[in-house]
């Protein structure tokens, strides 16, 4: 009643389709791997934003105790006085 080893007969897909099998599989691994990679770039990146908002505000006070509360033009430096009134509404 037991079958011998070597009675068992194993079927198999052929090797262009293991390959094509194997390629998908490494396909779907790789971007997901990726992926990965990409949240961990993410994560790091979030962490460095307050860090950068720090910065900046601590620049803004130091323009602020040179030149008052003015507006300043990012794009070329230009500095317009701000209305009173508007100064009581920041």
């Amino acid at each position: 009643m037991n079958k011998k080893v070597e009675d068992i007969k194993v079927e198999k897909i052929t090797d262009e389709q293991l390959a094509d099998l194997q390629k998908h599989v490494n396909r779907i691994n790789q971007t997901q791997f990726q992926l990965g990679q990409l949240e961990s770039q993410k994560y790091g990146l979030i962490g460095v934003i307050p860090q950068l908002q720090k910065e900046l505000k601590e620049f803004q006070d130091k323009l602020e105790e040179e030149y008052g509360k003015v507006s300043i033009n990012i794009q070329d430096g230009t500095i317009q006085e701000i209305p009173e009134d508007e100064q009581a509404n920041t």
